[in-house]
């Protein structure tokens, strides 16, 4: 057999297992061809000596900002995947979001195309933020999208008086994505329990970045994500709840699961490794803490970190996302516009955080490759599940993405050996476009060594990046897939045949 690429020496891992040590990988033409033993390799052959360090998929970062008009200081699509590729990420889904004067999609996808054409170092795809959905969008224009464009995914927002919906809303979208098989993702939290507070906030006079944790307690999201897979229940339909940050809300979702209801979890970085006091002021910058306003907000006690881990590693969080959706600190139009006329307000500071780059190193880092096992947060399959093969397969890139198998796109981070890739995070080595890290002085057990993309070296830590912006490739996404429970439930104290008088 004749390969472009053998990688050998290396240990394997999939989200079922690890494989035994010193396999090789053949790829060929951009796909993984076979696994096996001493493969043959010619002249013309790329081998890579992974020195017995671990194999693992390039990562599906599926919630990623970039190039976003409410972010203009954040990362474009040159940038981001730059920083994507640098930390072992091969394919995001970025968001193309309508606005609320939007009557169609088509202009919207129109124009995030020209922002992300032959701008990408790694493969990408597209979600839809739904914030005007028409009758007609929903009949005429998602069919279009997701058969001929293969956009598959949509996100919902129940907060942001500009992008938020009401239940009948969110319930029509449900429907229409169910009868497509997109995968409908939401963004939930109270948004009348969130307003109510900041007007008490403001009229005391609490407007300094902290009480942005204040203003969004765990209940808002408590009993948002408790309402919204209630409206999934009734609909019947598959539902993502991104970001979570409360391990009550995650409770909701696992009782979900127990019931067999396609309930799927989300969370994210900042949720396991940041608390809210460092939205507090330092010596030297009384607004640091802009700097780490995001929502849902950084939580208050180590517990919460602890709740949210415990849900990581027993299998109700599904994917590990970045939610990448920086801004610069210092530039105009980045997180001081929370200053005005030096006065610092919390509730005008732009939310989101960078981390699309720093997101597989720092989960990575819980797992045995890099502490004891009797230390470890979650398994080496785990960590595979989390990063790469359930959200390949939730959004629709299941059999291309996320996997180490024959026929898959030869996308992998090839890890240093043992100990050899400890480091220090510092926003000195990052390549995004953004001004600071929130991971700033965090030690990590591993970095990247190599990260390759459909068979080609993208990112050499020993080179820096080598890939191009040409590199990245369009994902024309199929149907996305249930990976807990299933459809076909009917609602708590519903009638079997109830359904049938009003669909």
């Amino acid at each position: 057999m004749d390969f472009d690429l053998v990688i050998r020496n290396g240990v394997i891992v999939t989200a079922s297992e690890v494989l035994p040590p010193g396999l090789d990988i053949g790829c060929r033409d951009g796909k993984i061809v076979c696994i096996g033993a001493g493969l043959p390799s010619s002249a013309s052959t790329q081998v890579i000596d992974a020195e017995g360090a671990y194999i693992t998929p390039g990562g599906v970062d599926s919630h990623v900002h970039l190039a976003q008009a409410n972010a203009p200081t954040g990362d474009g699509w040159e940038t981001g995947t730059r920083s994507a590729i640098a930390g072992g990420t091969t394919t995001i889904i970025a968001f193309a979001s309508q606005q609320k004067s939007d009557a169609s999609l088509f202009p919207v996808l129109e124009e995030y195309n020209k922002t992300s054409r032959d701008q990408s170092y790694c493969d990408y795809s597209y979600h839809f933020i739904l914030t005007n959905p028409t009758k007609e969008i929903l009949r005429d224009e998602l069919p279009v999208m997701a058969h001929e464009h293969g956009i598959t995914s949509v996100k919902l927002y129940m907060t942001y008086e500009i992008m938020k919906l009401n239940d009948r809303e969110v319930l029509d979208i449900l429907f229409a994505c169910k009868a497509l098989g997109m995968t409908t993702m939401i963004h939930a939290e109270s948004h009348d329990m969130i307003s109510l507070i900041i007007e008490g906030l403001e009229r005391n006079k609490h407007t300094e970045p902290y009480y942005h944790a204040i203003a969004r307690p765990r209940i808002a999201e408590d009993e948002a994500s408790y309402r919204a897979i209630s409206l999934a229940e009734f609909a019947d339909a598959p539902m993502l709840i991104v970001h979570m940050s409360s391990e009550v809300a995650l409770a909701h979702v696992r009782d979900a699961q127990t019931r067999l209801l396609p309930i799927h979890a989300e969370t994210c970085p900042q949720y396991l490794f940041l608390l809210s006091e460092r939205l507090k002021a330092d010596p030297h910058d009384h607004f640091a803490g802009a700097k780490h306003v995001c929502s849902p907000p950084l939580r208050h006690d180590p517990k919460d970190l602890e709740g949210l881990w415990r849900n990581v590693a027993n299998g109700t969080v599904t994917t590990f996302s970045s939610d990448h959706a920086a801004t610069k600190y210092f530039a105009e139009g980045g997180k001081r516009l929370g200053l005005v006329d030096g006065i610092p307000r919390f509730s005008k500071i732009p939310n989101g955080l960078p981390g699309v780059e720093t997101r597989v190193p720092l989960l990575f880092s819980q797992t045995p490759a890099c502490v004891p096992p009797e230390k470890a947060r979650l398994s080496l399959p785990r960590f595979v599940q989390l990063t790469a093969t359930n959200p390949a397969k939730l959004y629709g890139l299941g059999g291309r993405k996320g996997s180490i198998a024959p026929g898959y796109d030869a996308d992998f981070i090839i890890w240093h050996p043992s100990d050899k890739g400890i480091c220090t995070i510092q926003q000195k080595n990052l390549h995004h476009d953004i001004d600071y890290t929130p991971y700033e002085g965090m030690e990590i057990g591993n970095w990247p060594r190599y990260t390759i993309l459909r068979g080609q070296v993208v990112w050499d830590q020993a080179k820096g990046i080598i890939g191009t912006m040409k590199c990245g490739q369009w994902l024309k996404r199929g149907r996305g897939e249930v990976l807990v429970g299933k459809t076909g439930n009917l609602p708590r104290g519903m009638l079997e045949d109830e359904r049938k008088y009003w669909l």
